[in-house]
C-alpha cells in the first residue's frame, strides 16, 4: 500500500525558511524570546470519519488548527493510504477535496503549521462503499403492453392478445402478409435518476409456430430482427396498423440472422432502456424484420403464450443515485 511521507516534510521545510526570513533583515536583529515564554506545537482538528457510497466518488473536508502562542499559517492535506491514489484539489487550503475515489478505505492526513515552525498533524478516515445493484425482472404474463400489427390484403390484420410475436413477411390465401410486435414493460419503480448498467431483453422461439410456414420459427435469407425505441405513446385497444407508432433509430439494435430453425434471443436493449427511465417517455420496444420479403419469419412467444417460463422478459440492473 502506498504512503504518502514525502510531501509533508518538504511543505514544513519550506514554510520554516519563509517563517526564518520573516524574523531577519539586514538591519534588524532577530528577537529575543524570554525564556519564560515556550512555543507551544499547534493543534490539527480534522473532521470526523465519513462514508460515502458509489456512485458517489468525491468528498470535501474541512479542517481546523489553533495555536496558544502563535498563528496558523499554513496548511496541508496529504494522503497515507487507500486502494488507490486519489486526486486532491486545494491540499493546501483548510478546505479540500478528494476525487477519483474507488470501493475501499481511505485515511488522509491534516497538517497545520504556525509562525513558529511547528505543526501539528490530525487524520481522517473516509470508507467508500460500493454501488448497490438493484436487478428487475419483468416477465409479465398477458403484458396489456403488447400486441401484433398486421397488414394483409391491403386491410388491417393486427392481434392484441396472440400467443406469438411472428414478425412476419408472407402470404395468406396467396395475399401479401407483414406483422410487426409492439412491447412495452412497466419500468414505473426505476428512479428516472437511477444509472442503468445493463438491460437485457429475452425472447423465446415458438416450437410449434402458427404462423410462417407452421413447422419452422426462423425463416428467410435474412430474418435479422430490428428492435426500436417506440417514439410516441399508443393505446393497445385502438391500436391498428395504420396507426402505428414510428420506432427511433437513434440506438437501434439488430438481432443477427439465423439459419437455425428455432433460437431463443438475449439481447442488450441498455441504449434503449436508459432514455426511457431517464425522460419518463416509455413506450416501450418496437420488433420487425429488418427486410420485410415475402417468406421470411422469426417468430416468438409471446405474454400470452401457456408457458410462462418462455415470456418475454427484461432483466435491469440499476444503480439508485
Amino acid at each position: 500500500m502506498k504512503q504518502y511521507f514525502i510531501a509533508p516534510i518538504l511543505a514544513v521545510l519550506f514554510l520554516l525558511v519563509i517563517n526564518s526570513c520573516q524574523k531577519q533583515t539586514d538591519n534588524d536583529p532577530a528577537p529575543v524570546i524570554p525564556k519564560s515564554t515556550k512555543d507551544s506545537v499547534p493543534v490539527a482538528k480534522a473532521p470526523a470519519d465519513t462514508t460515502i457510497s458509489l456512485p458517489v466518488n468525491s468528498v470535501t473536508l474541512t479542517g481546523s488548527g489553533t495555536d496558544a502562542t502563535g498563528h496558523i499559517i499554513g496548511y496541508l492535506w496529504t494522503q497515507v493510504s487507500g486502494p488507490s491514489e486519489a486526486t486532491i484539489v486545494n491540499e493546501s487550503s483548510a478546505i479540500a477535496s478528494f476525487k477519483g475515489l474507488i470501493a475501499g478505505t481511505y485515511k488522509f492526513q491534516f497538517a497545520v503549521i504556525d509562525d513558529n515552525g511547528l505543526t501539528g498533524l490530525a487524520s481522517v478516515s473516509v470508507i467508500v462503499k460500493p454501488a448497490t445493484m438493484v436487478t428487475l425482472t419483468l416477465q409479465p404474463a398477458n403484458n396489456p403492453g403488447e400486441s401484433n400489427v398486421g397488414i394483409w390484403n391491403g386491410g388491417d390484420f393486427s392481434n392484441h392478445t396472440s400467443i406469438e410475436e411472428p414478425l412476419a413477411a408472407w402470404t395468406k390465401d396467396s395475399f401479401p402478409v407483414v406483422i410487426r410486435n409492439l412491447l412495452k414493460f412497466d419500468l414505473s419503480s426505476i428512479p428516472a435518476n437511477a444509472t442503468i448498467v445493463s438491460a437485457n431483453l429475452q425472447l423465446y422461439s415458438d416450437t410449434i409456430p402458427q404462423n410462417g410456414d407452421l413447422i419452422h420459427a426462423n425463416y428467410g435469407t435474412d430474418n435479422s430482427v430490428l428492435i426500436q425505441q417506440v417514439a410516441t405513446n399508443w393505446d393497445v385497444t385502438s391500436l391498428t396498423w395504420f396507426n402505428q407508432p414510428a420506432g427511433l433509430t437513434a440506438n437501434q439494435v439488430t438481432i443477427p440472422s439465423t439459419t437455425q430453425p428455432f433460437l431463443n434471443v438475449n439481447v442488450d436493449v441498455k441504449g434503449l432502456v436508459a432514455p426511457m427511465v431517464s425522460s419518463g417517455a416509455n413506450y416501450g420496444f418496437k420488433l420487425q424484420l429488418k427486410n420485410e420479403v415475402e417468406y421470411t419469419s422469426r417468430i416468438f412467444c409471446s405474454s400470452y403464450y401457456s408457458d410462462a417460463t418462455r415470456h418475454p422478459k427484461l432483466v435491469v440492473q440499476y444503480i439508485k443515485n
